[in-house]
């Protein structure tokens, strides 16, 4: 019996999907409301529930039976987009076609940053790695335009306010540390859009390479730019077990 059949409860429509291993919430949200989800024959809506009797098409494709679960660790070129558009040759989806699995990937790195990106058909883990509340540390390793102080450490940790347009972001305190005198090393809890960025911006400081090198304790190491590996039972279960209590200190796209 597959994950999706197990449920005795009715979910939501886009819940259901990405429960499914199809595709990430969000993206099935986009299918619903691109009208190419149609549930029990007629077409679909986001406030539908479904069970285990009900019968979901994506494009006239019946969704199926949850596929074995899969796991990569990507480590993303800067370039590559992490869009899903199969007329952009820098798309992300250049490479999810190449994978023998149909996967997709847990949040986002900006065109310009590279590093870890978790590929899974887990829309369970999925949810939980996005969701806010979870507070999941991402760690990375950030260079600048100049020599860091000690006082950019100080108020990158305490926590940075910026303006873009009318809205008003502010950054949770975090743990942030010198690497070297144009180089440090930040673990992030928020998913807000290009963050670091930001955050150095405010400060007077222009990011000139940014890398994500961990998500929990799942660590990038040695794999080369552009490869990708599957995790091993040791990575898969730590990720599966990672904490949804908020962490001490305070993603997705930086």
């Amino acid at each position: 019996m597959n994950d999706v059949t197990q449920h005795s409860e009715s979910l939501r429509l886009a819940k259901w999907i990405a429960h499914s291993g199809y595709c990430s919430r969000r993206a099935a949200s986009r299918l619903i409301s691109d009208n190419r989800v149609s549930l029990n024959g007629r077409p679909a809506s986001h406030i539908d529930l479904v069970c285990g009797t009900d019968t979901i098409k994506i494009d006239d494709t019946l969704l199926t039976d949850v596929p074995a679960r899969c796991y990569l660790m990507f480590h993303k070129p800067v370039g590559i987009d992490c869009n899903n558009r199969p007329d952009d040759p820098t798309s992300l989806y250049q490479i999810l076609k190449t994978l023998p699995q149909r996967l997709f990937a847990v949040g986002r790195l900006d065109k310009d940053s590279s590093g870890l990106l978790l590929l899974t058909n887990d829309g369970k883990l999925c949810q939980r790695l996005l969701h806010p509340d979870y507070y999941h540390n991402k760690t990375y390793l950030v260079a600048t335009d100049k020599v860091i102080t000690t006082d950019f450490i100080r108020q990158m940790a305490t926590g940075v306010s910026w303006q873009l347009g009318q809205n008003h972001y502010q950054s949770r305190p975090c743990q942030v540390a010198a690497r070297g005198p144009q180089q440090f090393e930040i673990v992030l809890t928020q998913g807000l859009h290009r963050q670091i960025r930001y955050m150095c911006k405010a400060l007077g400081y222009r990011v000139s390479a940014l890398q994500r090198t961990a998500i929990g304790n799942l660590l990038l190491n040695e794999l080369a730019i552009g490869q990708h590996r599957q995790l091993n039972a040791v990575e898969i279960l730590a990720m599966q077990n990672l904490n949804t209590t908020n962490n001490t200190y305070s993603s997705d796209i930086t």
